[in-house]
């Protein structure tokens, strides 16, 4: 069974979806879990959930979207040993239909959270020569969509920034890694699905008559996601960085 104990993790979009279910499962492997997000009750709640002892899971309400934001966080979870950067939901819509604050205020959060976040805490990673950063990205960034460009453009970036930093840094004992979920059966798959059903169909009601043809009959669920950034992170992936595994059932080559 692979275990992280003694170890400590900071998970950002920690209070739902993905974010969730790395938290939990990484909680189930010994690691203490640093949970961040912007909605407090909602952070509140999840770990009311749980039933681990003392103070292995610490929350922080925390606005990624900004650098104060970072910089507030950065300073109170500095020493963790595992980052997974997973804040962030970037609209579906054309090139015609995102206009620039929506544009500016998501890659705020993905693209520019995901980088401030890693500059703030890969330095302590360096000094100490260890630690792994594993960044959640998504599948539009290879598959790019021409109804989700914003996300497309800012997944492709994510996945630039894995490859290029996760090359070198295993030079000074860290790895950084990556992976790209498929549609993944969260609250946030409806909202973007809806969007695309309104401008396909004419309707965002019939949002579920879009997902057709999907691996395995079905989407992927978040603890499966969870299951394999655990396997990432820990010393049984410990010559992989630079990596960023397309975790869709194959539908890409579709």
């Amino acid at each position: 069974m692979t275990t992280l104990n003694g170890k400590v993790a900071l998970v950002t979009g920690g209070s739902r979806g993905i974010g969730r279910a790395i938290a939990t499962r990484f909680l189930e492997a010994g690691c203490t879990v640093h949970v961040a997000a912007r909605d407090g009750a909602m952070l509140q709640a999840f770990a009311g959930s749980l039933h681990v002892g003392g103070d292995r899971i610490v929350t922080h309400v925390a606005d990624l979207s900004t650098p104060a934001g970072v910089a507030d966080l950065a300073a109170r979870c500095g020493d963790s040993d595992i980052l997974i950067n997973n804040a962030g939901a970037i609209p579906a819509g054309t090139i015609e239909s995102i206009d620039d604050e929506t544009w500016v205020e998501a890659w705020n959060l993905k693209v520019f959270g995901y980088a401030r976040l890693i500059r703030r805490i890969i330095p302590g990673m360096y000094a100490r020569g260890s630690g792994v950063i594993l960044n959640i990205i998504g599948m539009a960034g290879v598959a790019n969509d021409y109804n989700y460009v914003c996300g497309s453009a800012g997944n492709a970036a994510l996945i630039a920034l894995t490859h290029a930093i996760g090359a070198r840094s295993p030079d000074r004992g860290v790895r950084v890694l990556g992976i790209n979920p498929a549609g993944t059966s969260t609250e946030r798959i409806e909202r973007l699905m809806r969007v695309q059903a309104k401008q396909k169909l004419g309707n965002a009601e019939r949002w579920q008559e879009l997902l057709t043809d999907l691996p395995f009959g079905r989407l992927l669920a978040p603890e499966e996601i969870a299951n394999l950034a655990l396997f990432l992170v820990s010393d049984q992936a410990s010559y992989l960085s630079g990596t960023v595994v397309n975790c869709d059932g194959g539908g890409l080559y579709r």
